[in-house]
């Protein structure tokens, strides 16, 4: 995996915007979207996992013959890692309310990191949270003939919210956790909660909070979307009536919004150049002997022969 595991790049005690517990599907997903978005994210990846149990995932849209659990887990961390995301192989032990607000998350390896934000994205348990427990966290239930104090993944509403602000669950939530693929959209849907409410903090109002996560060619930016008045129009018709803002701050908030817009635009050069990116991020998972024999002798030889390459 890659990962970033020394004091240097992750000194206990510093502060993140968000620490996410788990790096499976769930966790490495909502890290994925806040990272992208500019959150300071750090994942912690190391404990019992749902995953690693799988022999072989084979119903994971992408992969039509279906990929191996470290590879996939590989891609998950190095995703993370390429949109300025950390993934630490550490546990989480403990995270307690911090003094001043926030949260204070407590790990194996002697890490105390602050945070505003925490997304529990840990399948297997719950129990790192008891320090916050406030009655309704916990519940019990029958396993192999035996009572016990479980996390109640009733406890999060459907968004991924607790009654503790700043705390969300991407798992464990019950089915939302059942197949990769959708604890990988339980993730990334909490993730978007998260975002929301970060940016009503900023002053946002309901109908232009929610963040879309979408890059666009340059041909969808054409005719009336081109002007920047249209898109002034189309925030005042998004936007509640009476938002409680100041006029000021409701216009600042505005042209944020539609410079937000206008950053997604891609050229055709940059659409090719992230595409080979990829191309290149991809294979440098796959084992090269088994991509040279996919590829086939006569392929190679020909590659060679118009490349002019020769040994």
């Amino acid at each position: 995996m890659s990962t970033e595991d020394t004091a240097s790049t992750d000194e206990p005690g510093r502060d993140r915007d968000v620490v996410v517990v788990g790096g499976g599907p769930a966790g490495c997903s909502a890290a994925v979207f806040t990272a992208r978005d500019g959150l300071d994210t750090v994942v912690f990846d190391r404990g019992p996992a749902a995953l690693p149990r799988c022999a072989y995932l084979e119903n994971y849209p992408g992969f039509p013959g279906g990929i191996g659990v470290d590879t996939f887990r590989s891609l998950l961390s190095d995703h993370v890692a390429a949109v300025g995301g950390t993934v630490v192989e550490d546990t989480v032990e403990r995270v307690r309310r911090a003094p001043d607000g926030g949260f204070v998350v407590e790990t194996q390896d002697d890490r105390a990191v602050i945070t505003s934000a925490v997304v529990a994205a840990a399948w297997y348990d719950g129990s790192y949270l008891r320090p916050l427990a406030d009655g309704e966290m916990f519940t019990e239930r029958e396993h192999h003939g035996e009572t016990e104090e479980r996390f109640d993944p009733d406890y999060p509403d459907r968004d991924g919210r607790t009654p503790i602000e700043g705390l969300y669950v991407a798992a464990p939530t019950g089915d939302r956790n059942d197949q990769a693929v959708i604890s990988a959209g339980q993730g990334a849907h909490v993730a978007r909660t998260l975002l929301a409410d970060h940016r009503r903090e900023r002053g946002y109002p309901d109908g232009v909070a929610e963040r879309y996560d979408w890059m666009r060619p340059e041909a969808e930016f054409s005719g009336e979307w081109t002007d920047r008045d249209r898109w002034r129009e189309w925030f005042h018709d998004e936007v509640p009536d009476d938002p409680d803002l100041p006029e000021e701050r409701l216009t600042d908030l505005r042209e944020q919004y539609i410079d937000e817009a206008f950053e997604t635009r891609l050229s055709d050069e940059e659409i090719e150049r992230r595409r080979d990116r990829g191309i290149d991020r991809l294979v440098d998972h796959l084992d090269t002997d088994r991509v040279l024999q996919a590829i086939g002798d006569e392929r190679l030889r020909a590659y060679l022969d118009e490349t002019g390459v020769t040994g």
